[in-house]
């Protein structure tokens, strides 16, 4: 059949004109004014469109639109928003530089919007508040990602509390995506290869406030059906599916920015999907130079970041070995390298072949900056990764942290942002960098602050009841339960929330595991508790979907479905319900396999106190006047040891001071001790975990560096890569031949406080230079068992002179520390134009 295709948009009058505009940028996300515009112009339009503002603006009638247009007190709310909108685009911004060089920003999956479904969970959460916040700060960072046709899938409990899935099509032409063109007015395409098969992709772009996301997508007439199932849905089809997917993202991601005439100066692999990237950047400077592979590594490598956020082996992309041979059997020869050095780049152990080829370990050894997503995760991630770097000390393992965060206007309910916008001033949404403006929550009376929190559970009642009518009607429920779902729930009873992804470590079951002592507490009508849960379990994760069909058996067989309930379909609006509308969130994961969660992070700004694990952000974030932990840090060996052992401390939190606490009330009703928490825990949470402090902290430990870099890379046309290159190949023929010879002090058994300690090394360095390693001095406090130096300090040491074949080093330190000290020599590599010394195989100690 020969189908013409065409685009029909809506007709509006001109006074409506910035609607099409505003619809189209998701800077709406979060300003829900400018939301509010989309539900007055037709509220039932609104509903049925799914709350999306594009495909609203195409289902309002022409009659309705008229009408709307001389609806004077419609347009001065239109005229107050585009004013806000177009004040925003040409504002003045955090980063003051330039634009020319972009940092170019990875991610599998973006949730910006429930208007673009194109996420699964935490990952794409994150990715989606990084954009946001970019645009915030006016970084020049662009994201790049795919265009999935199915996106994730939708989640249906049927009437035995199963799990099951659908995968809705995606309308792009009714979403805030628009086709990118070329100068012949045709769209955009690239090509990667694909086992021989070549995969062509149309670029898409995403408006976020200043910022713009670029989307990939295979599912055009060019391709087969099998490649143009490479974006179908986002983490579908099996391995071979994935390793197309993340070939398109990595490789084809970088193409598709030049294309787009964006220079990629740097480039930010978040999690190992993207790691493909590298490879493509070396390509790209050895065929534009005439490079060797060691040359171009070298122009890359100190331009690139990686963000793991995986604390479980598991999670982290291992490709088997003739999956790599299918795909890249040809890259050796493109790269100049052989085989086995080709797939030591995603090995841990460069000679073992047996091992697997590991897309984290690819990010790790092409990026210069690393890092995990929370200060724990960082110790985690250093332990993991440990083996690349052998001979270094865990401390050193160059993998920093930084924290997560999340966007405050996106997840800070309508209703709180209003009471802190009138409270905090206009300097809130203008200066969003400056966090201090959260001192304010002092200013807010407690019966305002109440109040508002009240609505937002009576809101939170509302909606799961709703959620509850409809899942009971789908799945064919009648009688006494389609009443019940009418009246579940209270608006006005101490309600937790646990909502995230249904894993087994996630523990969402935790609480079931002494049902006498559960029922105690959702059975109190003096004092009653309930629970809201919600969350999806990956399509094949069977013990993941028993999690959830044992809540659901729970409350039925107890009789308690009014109290404990389970939200199916959870995305970023039943999040944002949850997050706003509960009074405590629960977290329970097994420490420290949370790398760090961000939904803790906005229940507390909307003022819901958190009760969790010290895992994660909570770990570094917690104190007792922002929440609660269950335990003290501890973990264990034994699961069901460890099980039991936190659910009764748990269970005593909940009894001996959850509950007592928010039901202390004084004469005015008011819980005084538990509203004085909720303004700290805002008062702290907002300022230590807003997204932009986290993108500050991005931009100033890697994004800035890395932009340097390319400029000093570039200026002497890579003479700086070629330099380096040069020098690595010289050490790594003298490496095995260094040798330090002798260590001399002046250290007695007993020294005193402010003593100084004398140093000397006695180094066979052959053929290298002294100027040409870093000599160090590694000193600290020892260990009872006399095998290592904790909490070390690093001075480098002085060379003084040659003597015969040997080159003395020197350094003199005072003796600050007492206790038992030790002290040791090593060498590392030394060149200007190193990020930081510590290279896999480049360390020798004495």
């Amino acid at each position: 059949m020969n189908i013409s295709t065409y685009t029909v948009k809506p007709k509006l009058p001109p006074v409506l004109e910035p609607l099409e505009e505003i619809a189209n940028n998701l800077w709406l996300s979060w300003n829900y004014d400018a939301v509010q515009l989309f539900i007055r112009l037709d509220y039932d339009s609104w509903l049925l469109s799914k709350q999306s503002p594009v495909r609203t603006l195409g289902m309002v009638s022409q009659e309705r639109l008229a009408k709307t247009a001389v609806d004077d007190s419609y347009l001065a709310a239109l005229k107050e928003v585009n004013d806000r909108f177009q004040d925003y685009k040409k504002g003045e911004t955090w980063y003051r530089g330039d634009h020319k060089e972009v940092v170019a920003y990875f991610s599998m999956e973006y949730g910006m919007d429930a208007s673009l479904p194109i996420y699964s969970g935490g990952l794409g959460i994150l990715s989606g508040d990084h954009m946001k916040t970019s645009s915030d700060l006016g970084l020049p960072l662009v994201g790049i990602g795919l265009l999935y046709r199915q996106g994730y899938f939708k989640q249906m409990l049927n009437a035995d509390g199963f799990q099951q899935e659908g995968y809705p099509e995606n309308d792009w032409y009714n979403m805030p995506v628009e086709l990118k063109n070329g100068k012949d007015g045709q769209p955009l395409k690239i090509s990667v290869d694909l086992a021989g098969s070549q995969a062509v992709a149309q670029i898409w772009e995403v408006k976020v406030g200043r910022s713009s996301l670029y989307l990939l997508d295979t599912n055009i007439e060019e391709n087969t059906q099998d490649i143009r199932n490479v974006t179908a849905a986002l983490y579908g089809g099996d391995k071979e599916t994935r390793m197309q997917q993340e070939i398109l993202l990595g490789i084809g991601g970088i193409r598709a920015l030049r294309a787009l005439g964006i220079n990629p100066a740097a480039t930010h692999m978040n999690e190992g999907h993207s790691a493909f990237l590298g490879l493509e950047r070396v390509r790209e400077v050895m065929e534009e130079k005439g490079f060797t592979f060691n040359e171009a590594l070298e122009a890359v490598w100190p331009t690139n970041i990686f963000t793991t956020h995986t604390p479980v082996p598991a999670g982290h992309e291992r490709f088997e070995i003739t999956m790599m041979d299918k795909y890249f059997r040809s890259w050796p020869q493109v790269l100049g390298i052989s085989w086995k050095d080709f797939l030591a780049l995603g090995r841990i152990h460069a000679g073992d072949e047996r091992e697997t080829f590991c897309m984290t370990v690819l990010a790790l050894k092409m990026a210069a900056y690393a890092n995990g997503v929370a200060r724990l995760h960082g110790v985690v991630s250093r332990d993991m990764w440990k083996d690349l770097w052998p001979g270094l000390p865990l401390s050193e393992v160059p993998i920093a942290h930084v924290t997560n965060g999340v966007h405050p206007r996106t997840w800070i309910s309508s209703g709180m942002l209003d009471l802190l916008d009138r409270y905090f001033g206009p300097h809130f949404e203008d200066k969003p960098t400056d966090l201090e403006v959260w001192e304010r929550m002092d200013r807010i009376s407690d019966e305002e602050l109440w109040r508002t929190h009240e609505r937002r559970r009576e809101r939170l009642v509302a909606f799961v009841r709703e959620r509850m009518y409809e899942q009971y009607k789908r799945t064919g429920v009648a009688g006494n339960r389609m009443r019940q779902a009418e009246d579940a729930l209270s608006p006005y009873a101490l309600t937790l929330c646990f909502a995230r992804r249904f894993a087994t470590y996630k523990r969402g079951n935790l609480l079931l595991r002494d049902p006498e002592r559960l029922l105690r507490l959702v059975r109190d009508n003096d004092r009653p508790v309930q629970l809201i849960f919600a969350g999806k379990a990956h399509p094949h994760d069977i013990p993941g979907k028993e999690l959830i069909r044992e809540i659901i058996h729970f409350a039925d067989k107890y009789d308690v479905s009014s109290r404990i309930v389970f939200v199916e379909n959870y995305d970023m609006n039943v999040g944002k319900y949850l997050t706003s509308g509960g009074d405590v969130w629960l977290n329970t994961p097994r420490r420290p396999m949370e790398a760090s969660g961000t939904s803790g992070m906005k229940a507390a700004m909307n003022g819901v106190l958190n009760c969790s694990i010290l895992d994660g952000w909570w770990d570094e974030a917690y104190n007792p006047e922002v929440g609660w932990a269950i335990g003290h840090g501890e973990e264990y060996l034994d699961e069901k040891l460890q099980d039991d052992v936190e659910s009764k401390a748990l269970y005593d939190l909940l009894e001996r001071e959850i509950v007592p606490l928010f039901y202390q009330r004084g004469r005015d009703g008011l819980p005084r001790e538990w509203i004085k928490r909720m303004k700290e825990c805002m008062k702290q949470i907002g300022q230590s975990m807003s997204f932009h402090r986290t993108l500050m902290d991005y931009s100033n430990m890697f994004y800035f560096p890395a932009l340097e870099n390319y400029r000093r890379i570039v200026k002497d046309n890579y003479a700086v890569s070629k330099s380096l290159a040069s020098y690595f190949a010289k050490l790594q023929q003298s490496w095995g031949s260094l040798k330090i010879a002798k260590i001399e002090s002046n250290a007695k058994p007993v020294m005193q406080r402010g003593d100084t300690l004398t140093v000397t090394a006695f180094i066979d360095l052959g053929t290298v230079k002294p100027e040409e390693v870093l000599v160090e001095l590694y000193y600290g406090n020892i260990t009872s068992s006399l095998h290592e130096i904790t909490d070390a300090n690093k001075t480098e040491m002085k060379w003084i002179k040659s003597e015969g074949s040997l080159n003395l080093y020197q350094i003199c330190v005072e003796c600050n520390d007492t206790g038992m000290q030790g002290h040791t020599v090593r060498i590392l590599p030394k060149h200007e134009a190193l990020v930081h010394p510590y290279r896999s195989g480049f360390i020798k100690w004495a």
